[in-house]
């Protein structure tokens, strides 16, 4: 099998995304499995690999941390006809996700495509609510048009089918447990930052709008007015609303910046808890990275999030916004160890359970299908 992925973000930029489909491509590489990637390129990219076709790319106005490509066509279809992929993969439904359809349709190769991000959600946060009919219909008639498109949860299933989507499958996400682990590293981790306080509790994810940081500065207030000194938060990210959320934040609170996945390891392993209020996530890669490291995560009762939880045994699940049910569901925590302790080690027993090698085996197993239902249908068709 030979594989064409289309993407608008690729490693080394830092998100869902771009992780899952560069772990996607190590696992093509063990198994011997030829692909070929076309996605924008950074700042100061210097990707050397014939397997890595990067694009030349501007920042997106609205979220400059996004690139636009600025695609050849020429060149493209030129890398296509060379490498002569049996299958397209498009990881967006925008810019390069359009290009791979076009050349799929073009050069008769079969197509499927992933859904990763809730870009309705995301309207909201953007005060762009009156795009949501246009938005819908567009991603509609797109990944209708693909043979296979793959969702990352049940709860993004079937949030798709009651908008008319077609032809879904499960593709989940895994976790590397033997990166993200349990660790002595808390005192570690307190040198380095210089904290003192008897609980570290920490949130990672892109500080920007979608990701709710305003419901996460009021869960912070509110903790921090009933324990005071004796918590400390780990801000693991970056991003447009980074300086706003520091500026507004007591002194008990550390941005780490963004974080190796090392390096966030140990900030996990060594946290309390992990709070995650964003109810916009497909997924929610951090919730499982922080739960195989035996942290408990109190995350919003929405998507993806919801699906890896399971409410007062390896997490706790809050209604979304409700600064006051995520602080109460803390203070809860933090008063009874046992509990937090018993969780943890339930977080930790459900990541085991979930394998990247199993993950991928199942999406090769889907590509696989997708190959030999389009060799059925051709000869059906003489």
């Amino acid at each position: 099998m030979k594989l064409a992925i289309f993407t608008d973000t690729y490693t080394p930029q830092i998100n869902g995304v771009a992780k899952t489909l560069k772990r996607l491509t190590d696992y093509l590489n063990r198994k011997g499995i030829d692909y070929m990637v076309f996605a924008p390129q950074n700042v100061n990219d210097e990707w050397e690999s014939v397997s890595i076709q990067k694009i030349k790319s501007i920042p997106f106005a609205v979220y400059p941390e996004c690139r636009l490509a600025l695609p050849t066509l020429h060149f493209i279809k030129k890398q296509l006809i060379r490498f002569q992929p049996d299958l397209i993969h498009v990881a967006t439904p925008f810019n390069m996700g359009l290009i791979g359809r076009y050349y799929a349709g073009k050069l008769n190769i079969p197509l499927v495509g992933s859904y990763h991000t809730d870009f309705d959600a995301y309207l909201s946060y953007y005060k762009m609510d009156f795009l949501s009919p246009i938005l819908w219909h567009y991603l509609r008639w797109f990944h209708n048009s693909l043979q296979r498109t793959f969702v990352p949860s049940q709860v993004t299933k079937r949030q798709l089918e009651t908008r008319g989507f077609n032809n879904l499958s499960i593709w989940s996400r895994g976790v590397d447990c033997q990166l993200f682990h349990p660790q002595d590293s808390a005192q570690a981790i307190r040198r380095k930052y210089g904290i003192h306080s008897k609980y570290m509790l920490s949130f990672a994810g892109r500080l920007a709008p979608e990701k709710d940081i305003d419901t996460l500065v009021r869960i912070m207030k509110k903790v921090n007015e009933k324990w005071g000194n004796d918590v400390h938060w780990l801000i693991a990210g970056d991003g447009p609303l980074a300086e706003q959320t520091k500026a507004i934040c007591g002194e008990n609170v550390t941005f780490t910046g963004y974080l190796t996945p090392s390096e966030l390891a140990q900030v996990f392993a060594s946290s309390d808890l992990m709070v995650f209020p964003s109810p916009t996530e497909t997924f929610g890669n951090v919730v499982l990275e922080s739960m195989a490291c035996g942290t408990p995560v109190i995350g919003a009762d929405s998507g993806g999030v919801k699906t890896i939880i399971s409410n007062h045994k390896n997490g706790v699940l809050c209604e979304p916004k409700n600064s006051d049910a995520f602080s109460e569901a803390i203070a809860s925590l933090l008063n009874n160890t046992m509990l937090r302790h018993s969780m943890g080690l339930a977080a930790r027993h459900y990541a085991l359970e979930q394998s990247w090698d199993r993950i991928f085996g199942a999406l090769l197993n889907e590509y696989i299908r997708t190959l030999d239902g389009e060799i059925h249908r051709l000869a059906a068709h003489g």
